[in-house]
């Protein structure tokens, strides 16, 4: 089995920071069904890890210094968060990840295979 990170992009990962039309029922309601998804990963074992979700705040270093505010980029492309799977290959990888619940409501997922250092 390999490892492989799941990146969460798009506003929508967050549920509700982008959205302020989403009510609480509904806010309520992503996030069981986004647990009900980790839950079945991890009754599958390929869950590694939850992994974390990330505010939108940070900084850009550019390699010439530069410190920007950031980040600086669309937000369907912003990285919401990650986790970390283990699947058999890259394509049993998407495969997981075609059944991850930000799909529904608008995200998308980036499936990367981890190096081994």
């Amino acid at each position: 089995m390999e490892e492989f990170v799941l990146l969460y992009r798009g506003a929508e990962c967050t549920f509700s920071a982008y959205d302020p039309t989403l009510t609480a029922a509904e806010i309520a309601a992503r996030k069981d069904r986004a647990k009900a998804w980790f839950e079945k990963l991890a009754e599958e074992g390929s869950l590694k890890s939850y992994g974390y979700p990330l505010q939108q705040v940070g900084k850009h270093v550019a390699g010439n210094g530069v410190i920007m505010d950031g980040p600086f980029t669309e937000g369907k492309e912003l990285i919401g968060g990650f986790s970390i799977i283990v699947a058999k290959d890259l394509d049993d990888a998407t495969r997981i990840a075609q059944t991850c619940s930000v799909l529904e409501f608008g995200g998308s997922v980036e499936v990367r295979p981890i190096a081994a250092m």
